[in-house]
């Protein structure tokens, strides 16, 4: 399951885009934690801190415990509002999740013991038809990522999610077929043609037909 990150941030008093504006020029970031029984609350985070956190995969994905005013509420990213031009993050919306909240992430599929796939041995080549797959699971126990063994998979082979091992409550929310992950591909092959010279030659003829009418 993926780690809980730590961070921290201050409360915002006053909210619009006078406010917002200022605390970009502070080098914050304006946010709002919403969700649950709670009213929203406004907040600005350190914009160094959170670009950080946003290099590393998984960002929509992981639980963030947030310090606000010495007290810690887990949240979750739900959206990112970045500059048009620049792509500089300039508001991030939060949701307050607890143990007993399902949510909506997005999971990395991770691919493992492809030397043990006779098809890829042979020259197949792996086919990934989804990076990601959308899960329903707790908040509380978001997995890192979906692994999907290649051993014995044959060129011309399908994975299909109902063969990977899913993490305890947890399943796709797409239920209503066997989607496929990826599938194994035949090698392509190209093929060369070889120069003979012909074409030269009929060209030569070709000119010295010229030259003699003339």
């Amino acid at each position: 399951m993926s780690d809980t990150i730590q961070m921290s941030a201050t409360k915002r008093d006053r909210a619009g885009k006078g406010s917002a504006r200022a605390a970009r020029r502070s080098g914050l970031i304006p946010a709002v934690i919403y969700g649950g029984k709670t009213a929203p609350e406004t907040i600005n985070i350190n914009d160094n801190s959170f670009r950080k956190l946003m290099s590393q995969p998984g960002i929509m994905s992981h639980v963030i415990a947030l310090e606000v005013g010495g007290k810690t509420t887990n949240v979750l990213t739900r959206d990112i509002q970045f500059h048009p031009v620049t792509d500089i993050p300039l508001h991030v919306d939060f949701l307050r999740v607890t143990a007993s909240s399902t949510v909506t992430v997005m999971i990395p599929v991770v691919f493992t013991n492809e030397d043990a796939s006779p098809g890829l041995k042979s020259g197949g080549v792996l086919n990934v038809v989804r990076h990601e797959i959308e899960m329903s699971c707790s908040a509380t126990s978001i997995p890192e990522s979906l692994t999907v063994d290649l051993s014995g998979t044959e060129i011309g082979d399908s994975v299909h999610i109902s063969s990977v091992s899913l993490p305890e409550n947890t399943q796709p929310t797409i239920t209503d077929r066997d989607f496929t992950i990826a599938t194994i591909a035949a090698p392509t092959v190209e093929v060369e043609v070889e120069d003979t010279g012909e074409q030269d030659q009929a060209g030569d003829g070709d000119s010295e037909a010229e030259e003699k009418e003339e």
